[in-house]
């Protein structure tokens, strides 16, 4: 319904230039709800003027298979009629300039590649033109040539974007423009535009009526009166929209329209001033942020860490509510900086001087991030805090001194630690390096004492020991070697605890000696046992001559022993084998004058009977004598 209820009336002219050749072509389609109007320029005038024509028909069939006035189907439109150049069988490449116009009856849109031109007349004034894709239209908007001339400028064909462009193909697209009643539109070629001055087209407008056709007459008469020189093919065609479709439902549409509207207006009121509310709400967070945060680094710059902390955290807040992605990286990188020198002051004031350091060399390290701020501060604490370590470490390193007895060094590392403390007013360093300098005299007068002490003792031990080893040294002598060797034994064990390494070796030799004359000893008093041993049993069997002679042995070994209550022992058993011996002597003295006298009483009788046998007797009889013994 929209074509019947609308009046656009066309009319072109296109004439081929002197070599009966015309690469220009014009075309359109008019249909029930959308029209299109397409004007090509071939650039490559060598070939048989099938760029114009290929790029037209190819524009009207994609408009036809979709029509549209938006921008995507527009530049969809010229596009398919670029890579239509493009792919087309051809002994050259195809290029032409195009001028697209679609319309819907109500509003137009264009789209252009290339010099060809557009004009939209409204009462006789110019509301609407394109702009050539060249070099010479670039130098006019720069201001470098004035409009007047780019009809004969040199780069006036020196185009940027074009069909049959290879890469880059760019096509201006306009907005839709709403039509009136009574416009008209002229589409030409160079042929026109090189030839034609604007304002004469413009007058030429703006006479006329309602049928196109005299338009196109009077510009091809102006045109070929001037009869110029080389004039090429030209093509002009014009569009008068007498009358523009008009909707029999508008006032429905409207009345809907603000039935919908209304509602959503209000909406949009309502969060419009919700959003104004949200908007000055944002600007003042947005200062309060800025705000807290120029505070930060201000009490930074003035060393108030504990206030910068408080700023930069309104400020990190604020960031984080705005999103402000600037901010809160800055203000994050300024807060562990703060959090580093606020936690190595803590430090410092607590006595924790290595945590310290470490906490502001931390800060040192943040410091790059944020901009180098409190740089000189962190640089301060940290010799101050380096200061006060090298204090407490020639202390420490005193004490260690103290505890290897070297009292010397150690006073020379508490008073170099005493020293610094005072250059540097550290106060509680040199009280501590006061008091540990009090706490060394006090430990060397202790040695002191304790080293008379220790002295005095050692003299009495080493007496005691002395006295122990007299008597060690009497009872060798004597050969008492049992009562020697305990008294050797215990005189080593003070001469160890003294550490006299001289007594002791010497001790050891005396030890050695006296435990091999117990060996030898103890062979001896083997050996008398032995002897009583046989003494005893010689004894037994009352063989006292043999008896006395074990215990002869015996007592010869216990007095080469000295061992005078075994000899006394054997004295008193030799006196009672010297009993046995004189009884049995008594008893053989008595046996053997028996004997004797029996004897001679035997030989008595012998002489008797011997006498009488002389004298012719028989002897008398008379029994043997018995032997004693």
């Amino acid at each position: 319904m929209r074509k019947q209820n609308s009046e656009f009336l066309t009319a072109f002219t296109s004439e081929a230039s002197r070599k009966i050749k015309n690469t220009d072509f014009f075309g359109f389609v008019e249909l029930d709800k959308f029209a299109c109007y397409v004007i090509a320029d071939g650039i490559d005038d060598d070939v048989d003027a099938i760029s114009a024509k290929l790029a037209v028909d190819t524009v009207v069939s994609a408009f036809m298979e979709s029509p549209s006035m938006s921008k995507r189907a527009v530049r969809r439109y010229l596009r398919t009629a670029n890579r239509a150049l493009l792919t087309a069988r051809s002994k050259m490449k195809l290029k032409a300039s195009v001028t697209v116009l679609v319309t819907n009856y109500v509003k137009l849109r264009y789209g252009q590649a290339g010099n060809t031109r557009f004009r939209l007349y409204r009462d006789g004034f110019l509301r609407m033109q394109s702009q050539d894709s060249s070099l010479s239209m670039d130098m006019v908007r720069e201001e470098k040539l004035e409009q007047d001339k780019l009809a004969q400028h040199e780069e006036r064909h020196n185009l940027f974007c074009y069909l049959g462009q290879e890469k880059g193909f760019s096509p201006y697209i306009s907005k839709k423009f709403k039509l009136a009643n009574a416009d008209a539109v002229a589409l030409y070629t160079r042929g026109i535009w090189e030839n034609v001055d604007e304002g004469e087209l413009k007058d030429v407008f703006a006479e006329a009526s309602d049928e196109p056709q005299p338009i196109v007459d009077s510009v091809e008469e102006m045109l070929l009166s001037r009869q110029p020189e080389g004039l090429e093919k030209y093509t002009f065609a014009t569009i008068f929209f007498n009358k523009v479709f008009i909707d029999p439902n508008r006032k429905r549409k409207i009345r809907k329209i603000l039935m919908i509207a209304i509602p959503i207006l209000l909406v949009l009121v309502i969060l419009t001033v919700v959003l104004l509310v949200m908007y000055n709400n944002r600007k003042k967070d947005i200062a309060a942020m800025e705000q807290s945060f120029y505070d930060a680094i201000e009490y930074i710059q003035a060393d108030n860490y504990p206030r910068a902390k408080t700023e930069c955290q309104n400020a990190l807040d604020l960031a984080n509510k705005l999103k402000n992605k600037e901010i809160q990286d800055d203000a994050s990188n300024y807060m562990k900086l703060i959090e580093s020198v606020i936690a190595g002051d803590t430090d410092l004031n607590d006595g924790e001087y290595r945590d310290a350091q470490r906490n502001y060399l931390n800060a040192q390290n943040r410091s790059r991030y944020a901009d180098n701020l409190g740089l000189d501060y962190i640089q301060d604490r940290l010799e101050q805090t380096g200061q006060y370590i090298t204090v407490y470490d020639l202390i420490a390193l005193g004490d260690t001194l103290v505890t290897n007895l070297q009292y010397d060094k150690a006073e020379e590392q508490y008073s170099a630690a005493q020293l610094l403390a005072g250059s540097i007013y550290f106060t509680e360093g040199r009280d501590s390096a006061i008091a540990a300098l009090e706490r060394l005299y006090e430990s060397m007068k202790q040695e002191q004492a304790d080293n008379a002490a220790a002295a005095q003792q050692t003299s009495e031990a080493q007496s005691a020991a002395a006295g122990v080893l007299s008597e060690g040294d009497a009872a060798f002598a004597k050969g008492d070697y049992t009562s020697a060797l305990t008294y050797y034994t215990t005189a080593l064990q003070k001469y160890t605890e003294l550490e006299d390494e001289v007594q002791v070796a010497a001790l050891l030799i005396k030890i050695a000696a006296t435990e091999e004359k117990l060996a030898a000893q103890q062979a001896l008093a083997d050996e008398a046992a032995e002897y009583m041993a046989l003494a005893e049993a010689a004894y037994e069997e009352k063989n006292y001559v043999q008896a006395k002679k074990y215990y002869l042995l015996a007592k010869d070994v216990y007095s080469s022993m000295q061992n005078d209550d075994k000899v006394a022992e054997v004295s008193r058993k030799m006196e009672l084998v010297e009993m046995g011996i004189s009884a049995e002597e008594e008893a053989a003295r008595k046996a053997a004058e028996e004997q004797a006298r029996l004897e001679q009483e035997r030989l008595e009788q012998e002489e008797a009977a011997k006498n009488a046998a002389q004298d012719g007797q028989e002897p008398s009889q008379s029994p043997p004598p018995e032997s004693v013994g």
